[in-house]
């Protein structure tokens, strides 16, 4: 993977300066906050709030962050997140430390007791395009279903997704 992060962080570079990784704090299990990294796809100066609560969400976005996200690139430094114990591969999404929308119905749900996840079954049944209400249905499913194979199907369709690039609208 290290040739992908490094052409990732060389184009960042040079469209926008440093620094190539995004830090930003998110909600953990039980409710408890870390800082995740990213790869920045965003401009300097964007509002720290989630990307469909901008009010023009294109205009903040890196021209190389457009593709960087269409190929999730931008999760890879999620990597270290999951060798710090943050996170693990498949669980919910780790909401913005400012989403208690989210988090509220997560916490009705019992679903804050699960590790954060790089990919997760909301994910790849929707990802960008579901609303949160949707998105903790998914995650509630995945907690009564959760198992090796379960994880694999998840795991799968996350690829699928990736290659052929469904669910992401910014």
């Amino acid at each position: 993977m290290w040739p992908v992060f490094l052409i990732a962080a060389i184009a960042i570079y040079l469209e926008d300066g440093t620094p190539v990784i995004f830090k930003q704090k998110r909600v953990g299990i039980n409710y408890t906050f870390f800082q995740i990294y990213k790869f920045r796809t965003m401009k300097k100066g964007t509002p720290n709030v989630a990307t469909h609560l901008l009010d023009n969400p294109e205009q903040y976005l890196l021209k190389t962050g457009k593709y960087i996200r269409k190929l999730s690139i931008d999760e890879l430094p999620n990597l270290i997140n999951i060798l710090k114990g943050d996170m693990i591969f498949i669980g919910p999404r780790p909401a913005l430390y400012n989403q208690d929308d989210l988090m509220n119905l997560r916490v009705k749900a019992g679903v804050d007791k699960l590790m954060p996840g790089v990919t997760g079954w909301a994910q790849v049944n929707g990802r960008d395009e579901i609303p949160n209400e949707k998105k903790v249905h998914y995650e509630k499913e995945y907690l009564e279903k959760k198992s090796f194979l379960f994880d694999m199907k998840i795991l799968i369709k996350t690829i699928r997704n990736i290659l052929f690039r469904r669910g992401v609208t910014h």
